[in-house]
């Protein structure tokens, strides 16, 4: 019987049950139940973790990291040592040119970069 996953006793027990109805049959009743309670545990997940975007300063960075990249390879894409600073540190916003060369140099997608950093999700954990 397929139980709403409201809290983290249900979630593992549907979690449990998925795995036993893995490998179910194609177009089988446990195919069905497999895919419901997916739904559900999916749903659940979505609501106890959120997983909130990034800003663009926390996406910089993290791409900086990846990249292998210090403050000093920003330059070409931010400005001066000083300008790079000011970004980085929530001081001065990124500006359309920018914007541009940081999208076209590092692959961040344009809509992160141009999001607006909220004060109110300061201190929260963001996705990386």
């Amino acid at each position: 019987m397929i139980e709403p996953v409201t809290d983290q006793e249900s979630h593992l027990r549907a979690l449990r049950r998925i795995e036993e109805l893995w490998s179910a049959e194609p177009g089988s009743a446990e195919e069905s139940e497999l895919d419901a309670l997916a739904t559900l545990v999916d749903a659940y997940e979505r609501r106890r973790f959120p997983i909130l975007p990034l800003d663009p300063v926390a996406a910089i960075k993290a791409r900086c990291e990846q990249l292998g990249w210090t403050r000093k390879d920003l330059e070409p894409l931010i400005g001066s040592r000083a300008r790079v600073s000011e970004v980085l540190g929530g001081k001065r916003a990124l500006t359309l040119p920018m914007i541009r060369k940081v999208h076209a140099s590092m692959q961040i997608p344009a809509d992160v970069l141009i999001m607006i950093p909220s004060k109110r999700r300061k201190g929260t954990k963001r996705a990386a």
